[in-house]
C-alpha cells in the first residue's frame, strides 16, 4: 500500500511516503516569511503549497499515484477521535472556519490530489477531537465556553506508544501529555479520553513562543478599546505574534535557552516564566485526574531542550514520573491511521456538520 501523508505548518510543510508501515521518503520545504506575507490569509496559500507537493514528489522521482492520501487535520467543528474521510462537509468547515491556521491546508491537498489519481483521502484526530468533560466547558460568562484544541494527533499517538511500551493499554491509564511547540498544549489523558485541555491555539493555557495564553481579561479589554490596533491586529497578537516572540523578538528556543543558561537577561527570567505558566496547567490537570497519574509525558520540539525539561520538571516532579518523548512523529502517526483505516483495522468515520 502506497500512502503519501502531508502536514502543513505554519513556516513549513512536511512530506512522506510510505510503503504499508515502512516509511521511504520524507521531505520538509520551509516557506520564506517574505512570501507567506504576500498572502493575507492562509487559505490564500492553497495554490502554492499543493504545486509544492507535486513538484517536491517530482524531484524526488515519485509518481504521484498512491492508494491513499492522509493529511494533518483542521480546526474543524468539535468532533471525536478518529481517522475521517475528506468529504465535502470537511472541505466547505475547512474552508469557512473561523480559526485560521496552516492545518486547515491539509485536506483540502489532500482532497486535491486524491481526487485526480482517484484515491480516499482521510485526516486523522485534528486539532478539534473533543472529549471535555462537561464541567471543563464552562466559564463564568454563559455566551463564553472554553474550547479544545490541541495537539491531538501528536499526543494521543505518543500516549498509545507510552502505554504500549510499558504493557498497558492507552485507555487503561491515566496521563498528562504536554506538547511543547510554537503552540503548548497540557492535556489530562484519563482512560483513552482527553477530558481537560487548554487551547493551545488562541487565548488559553501558558504563553508559548508564538501565542500569548491566557492574560489579565481587564487589561486585554482594555487593549482592544484603545483604538490603537484593529480587530486582527489584536488576533496576532494572541497567535502568531504573543508569547516569546512579543518579549525576545525570537521563537528560537534553542537559542533562548542557550542564553538564558548563562544568565543573560531579559532570556532567563521570560523563559523561566513561560517554563512555569506550563508546570501551573500541568498541576490543574493532575486535578483533573484527582491526582491518579501514572506519568508525565513531555513532547515537542522544545522537549529536546534540557534548560525548559529541568525548567517544568523541578515545579511537577511531585506529581507523577515525567517521560520525555523529545520531537514530533505526526508523519508516522498519520501513515499508521491511513494504513489501519485502509486495513479496516480503524473504522472510517464521517464528519457532521
Amino acid at each position: 500500500m502506497k500512502i503519501l501523508v502531508i502536514n502543513p505548518g505554519s513556516t513549513s510543510t512536511k512530506w512522506a511516503v510510505y510503503h504499508d508501515r515502512d516509511l521511504v521518503w520524507k521531505h520538509t520545504l520551509h516557506h520564506p516569511s517574505s512570501q507567506l506575507k504576500t498572502y493575507p490569509h492562509v487559505l490564500d496559500q492553497i495554490e502554492m503549497r499543493t504545486q509544492a507537493t507535486y513538484d517536491s514528489l517530482t524531484e524526488a522521482g515519485i509518481e504521484p499515484m498512491f492508494d491513499v492520501v492522509i493529511a494533518r487535520g483542521g480546526l474543524l467543528k468539535p468532533t471525536p477521535s478518529g481517522v475521517y474521510e475528506v468529504d465535502d462537509n470537511v472541505i466547505h468547515d475547512l474552508r469557512t472556519s473561523e480559526l485560521e491556521h496552516a492545518c486547515n491546508l491539509g485536506g483540502l491537498i489532500a482532497r486535491d490530489i486524491a481526487d485526480s489519481i482517484g484515491c480516499p483521502a482521510f485526516i486523522a484526530d485534528p486539532e478539534v477531537v473533543d472529549e471535555m468533560i462537561p464541567v471543563a466547558r464552562i466559564t463564568g460568562l454563559p455566551d463564553m465556553h472554553r474550547l479544545s484544541v490541541f495537539h491531538a494527533l501528536n499526543t494521543k499517538a505518543v500516549a498509545r506508544r507510552y502505554a504500549w511500551s510499558i504493557g498497558h493499554r492507552y485507555e487503561d491509564i491515566n496521563l498528562i501529555l504536554v506538547h511543547l511547540g510554537g503552540g503548548i498544549s497540557v492535556g489530562a489523558h484519563r482512560k483513552g479520553k482527553v477530558i481537560d485541555v487548554n487551547n493551545a491555539l488562541n487565548g488559553d493555557g501558558p504563553f508559548s513562543p508564538e501565542r500569548a495564553g491566557a492574560l489579565p481579561t481587564d487589561q486585554l479589554v482594555e487593549l482592544c478599546f484603545s483604538g490603537l490596533y484593529t480587530k486582527r491586529q489584536i488576533k496576532h497578537m494572541l497567535n502568531g505574534g504573543g508569547g516569546l516572540i512579543a518579549h525576545l523578538g525570537s521563537t528560537d528556543v534553542a537559542m533562548i535557552a542557550t542564553r538564558a543558561e548563562r544568565g543573560e537577561e531579559p532570556y532567563r527570567t521570560v523563559l523561566d516564566a513561560m517554563l512555569y505558566n506550563v508546570a501551573k496547567e500541568v498541576g490543574a490537570r493532575a486535578v483533573s485526574l484527582r491526582g491518579k497519574v501514572d506519568a508525565i509525558i513531555l513532547t515537542g520540539g522544545i522537549a529536546h531542550s534540557n534548560y525548559c525539561v529541568q525548567g517544568i520538571s523541578k515545579w511537577v516532579e511531585f506529581i507523577a514520573p515525567i517521560v520525555i518523548r523529545a520531537g514530533e512523529d505526526e508523519l508516522d502517526s498519520l501513515a499508521f491511521n491511513a494504513y489501519g483505516a485502509m486495513t479496516g483495522e480503524f473504522p472510517i468515520k464521517k464528519y457532521r456538520q
